[in-house]
């Protein structure tokens, strides 16, 4: 059956109606707090930045910093094209930053002060108006700094999807399903990092020599392993596996899962017993190659868009493969028409999530004018027992908003990474789409990404073209990371 996208909207279950798109409360003018005249007349959309409560489940409730009082926050449709204005007011006591991710938007209004966007101040509010592009999904956050509170930035409820419509796109499938993953409840630890073993791509020795030499004189030192960050609760759409209304749909229906992962820090992985997941999208941009993959391996901030059939009646669990997060709550359940009974769980084979399976393979036909280099390297618990990380041996300072990259408008830039740490890296470029052209030993061209992850003691290209004016931030985004260094400013002039 292929109906339109906008007659095909229909969510699966009352949980997922809680993203849906309409303004939730009335707007209000203002003048913006730059001194600059705000549009007049009535805001298309409200977000509304308080404290609530939130119910994962029963036995969790939470109390976070959301938006509209929900979590996730209420999914927005835009038109590409069309422009949009949105107020935000700031309930809190604090200022805050709403940044709107993977968007091609104005220095001002992208969202993160290190580019110049003014706060939303404590008690106050901004008017936003910009033109939504480019279509796809994409999302909305906060980008505070959080470093050591864990009450603060992307540990909260700050996030909300964001679908913008394209101009002309029929939508071949029954059902459209949007799925915000999330956990809460941080807390630090030193206790090591999750396997990462599941990203395609071999270690670079002369990379992996450098990253264990170092990490061995800290620990010679007595340094203890650097802070990560831990959780107790697991949620998708804000609630534990188990609760709310499950996914319902019927055999022989086309459905498309727009999947979010809004962790502040994890990479986090997606099954469907006894189903494949067709992947037409990553972060919003149509992939060069539809393949069929029974998991989504997801890195922090990143979108999937895959259309799955439904061929395999029953209940089901729809869930992480980690046991561990699966069972505190990283699940929801898909029921078929005419099944009932427990749901069920059946783990996965083994898979390595590739993202050269989606791109075409070769190098760009586009080749940059300037490359860039650019080193990541990680000093052990150097700050107070958090590690801080550098590219090219500085660490961003957000005292002076340093180190500054210049780049020419117009001009193709390719930045090629190599990581000399074993963390995975979810590499994100405000403002841009970039095109992956390197990775896992192996040139590619076509897959274009506003997020992509960087193995650990792994090499990674991507290029862009410099189109945005002004100042664009690149960073990691991992809180953790880019709180403590990993970030630089491209200044386009």
């Amino acid at each position: 059956m292929s109906i339109t996208r906008r007659d095909a909207f229909k969510l699966g279950g009352a949980s997922l109606l809680a993203g849906a798109g309409a303004p939730a409360l009335a707007a209000c003018d203002s003048l913006d707090p730059t001194g600059a005249a705000a549009p007049e007349g009535e805001a298309d959309y409200t977000v509304r930045i308080a404290k609530s409560r939130v119910e994962l489940a029963p036995d969790t409730i939470i109390s976070t910093t959301t938006y509209n009082g929900q979590f996730p926050g209420p999914l927005l449709r835009f038109k590409e094209g069309h422009p949009v204005i949105v107020d935000v007011h700031n309930d809190t006591g604090v200022p805050e930053l709403l940044h709107w991710h993977g968007q091609f938007v104005p220095a001002d209004v992208d969202g993160a002060s290190e580019e110049g966007t003014p706060f939303v101040p404590a008690h106050g509010m901004r008017r936003l108006s910009f033109t939504p592009a480019p279509a796809g999904f994409r999302f909305y956050h906060t980008h505070v700094a959080a470093h050591g509170d864990l009450t603060r930035s992307t540990y909260t409820g700050q996030v909300g999807p964001v679908y913008i419509e394209p101009k002309d796109e029929p939508g071949a499938y029954d059902q459209e399903v949007f799925l915000t993953l999330k956990e809460f409840e941080p807390s630090l630890s030193h206790g090591g990092d999750m396997a990462q073993n599941f990203l395609a791509g071999s270690p670079v020795e002369d990379l992996k020599t450098q990253g264990e030499k170092a990490m061995a004189d800290s620990l010679a030192r007595g340094m203890p392993h650097g802070y990560e960050v831990g959780y107790r609760a697991f949620s998708i759409n804000g609630r534990k596996l188990g609760h709310g209304e499950p996914i319902k749909v019927k055999a022989g229906q086309r459905v498309v899962f727009h999947v979010l992962n809004a962790s502040a820090t994890e990479i986090r992985s997606l099954a469907l017993p006894g189903h494949t997941f067709k992947v037409i999208a990553l972060d919003g941009n149509p992939v060069p190659r539809q393949v069929k993959v029974p998991v989504l391996w997801i890195g922090t901030a990143e979108r999937v868009s895959a259309v799955v059939e439904m061929n395999h009646p029953g209940v089901w669990v729809l869930g992480d493969l980690s046991d561990d997060d699966r069972n505190a709550g990283m699940g929801t359940v898909v029921e078929y028409a005419r099944h009932s009974g427990m749901p069920k769980w059946i783990a996965p084979p083994k898979f390595t999530w590739d993202y050269r399976t989606f791109a075409h393979p070769g190098a760009p036909a586009q080749q940059p004018d300037h490359p860039i280099d650019l080193l990541v390297e990680k000093k052990n618990a150097a700050d107070k027992g958090f590690n801080i990380w550098s590219l090219n041996g500085a660490p961003f300072d957000m005292s002076v908003n340093e180190p500054v990259m210049d780049v020419v408008h117009g001009k193709r830039y390719r930045l090629r990474f190599r990581n000399a740490t074993d963390d995975i890296h979810p590499l994100h470029l405000h403002r841009h789409t970039f095109e992956v052209s390197h990775i896992a030993g192996t040139p590619t061209h076509g897959l274009r990404k506003d997020v992509v992850m960087l193995g650990g003691y792994q090499t990674l290209d991507f290029d862009f073209t410099a189109d945005q004016p002004g100042l664009s931030l690149f960073h990691c985004h991992q809180q953790l990371h880019m709180d403590y260094g990993f970030m630089i400013l491209l200044r386009c002039t």
